[in-house]
């Protein structure tokens, strides 16, 4: 099969497609979308985010250190693209797109009441890195919808409906292809 060599710019995708709420000291709330987000460590929990400095966003989390991400839905693909296509200089996102918020445990920051998880952040480093910053956070809380855990008490994460950005398009994800381990398992057949 022959590849052709691509700009370094589009590497991995689909990317989770975040949004992101902050608040500065004076109280102030924003929200932008964030494709550059991910998990980088389960002990202690922690995730990352990459911001263009010229973001509002980036501004009131450099103020305060810290944020909250918050996950996209099927449902909420339009909110997605318009806090990513306007800036909090010029319009209320908030009131503009209908958003309503609700008050996190341990930050001084928004979480989106439409969301079914969201996850309570304080940043520990701060890495330039060009055209993007990145924030590394400890991860202090994660809020799950309760009507999307099972009776064994886990949380079914597909049946939120969550959506990705790839290449300038946000996608829903497929069906399940497996689980960690069934290529392994004996005598077993395949979870998918």
């Amino acid at each position: 099969m022959a590849k052709t060599e691509w700009k370094p710019g589009n590497m991995l995708y689909p990317l989770p497609a975040v949004l992101v709420t902050s608040q500065n000291k004076e109280g102030k709330i924003n929200v932008c979308t964030v494709a550059w987000a991910a998990t980088v460590c389960t002990n202690p929990p922690m995730l990352g985010i990459s911001l263009r400095p010229s973001r509002l966003t980036y501004e009131y989390i450099r103020e305060t250190g810290v944020f909250a991400v918050n996950v996209t839905t099927e449902k909420l693909v339009k909110e997605t693209d318009l806090c990513g296509v306007k800036s909090g200089r010029d319009v209320d996102k908030f009131s503009a797109f209908h958003l309503a918020v609700e008050n996190a445990k341990h930050i001084a920051c928004p979480l989106l009441s439409a969301s079914p998880v969201n996850i309570e952040c304080r940043v520990t480093e701060e890495i330039p890195l060009g055209s993007h910053n990145l924030f590394l956070a400890r991860v202090l809380a994660v809020h799950v919808e309760e009507e999307y855990m099972d009776e064994k008490g886990k949380f079914d994460f597909n049946a939120t409906k969550p959506i990705v950005y790839s290449h300038g398009e946000y996608m829903g994800l497929g069906r399940r292809q497996g689980t960690f381990g069934y290529s392994v398992k004996r005598g077993k057949k395949s979870s998918r």
